[in-house]
């Protein structure tokens, strides 16, 4: 039983480390942008949008659908850039095992 024992110790480490990890990313961000930079957004480690920049050139009335493709297109890149860095910190501590998304 003492194997037991030291899986649940390894468990109980690696939920603290993910928790650790999880508060940390929180606070980073990643940027993502379309249309050549024309449109600029930025999410945190925990999915959060906290800015959108939009290049005034592109603020034309008559364009308007052009520009909402263009900023969907750099929220869902941010967006996937955001869970790609989760998941590469949440692998680097689970040590490559084939645990299903968390996030």
């Amino acid at each position: 039983m003492k194997g037991m024992g030291d899986i649940m110790k390894k468990a109980q480490k690696m939920k603290e480390e993910l928790d650790r990890v999880q508060k940390e990313l929180a606070s980073r961000e990643v940027e993502a942008s379309s249309g050549g930079g024309m449109v600029s957004v930025t999410v945190t480690g925990a999915r959060e949008v906290t800015s959108i920049a939009i290049d005034p050139s592109v603020i034309d009335p008559d364009e308007r659908e052009m520009l909402q493709d263009l900023i969907l297109a750099a929220v869902n890149e941010a967006m996937r850039k955001s869970t790609e860095m989760m998941q590469e910190e949440t692998s680097r501590i689970m040590g490559g095992l084939p645990i299903p998304d968390l996030f």
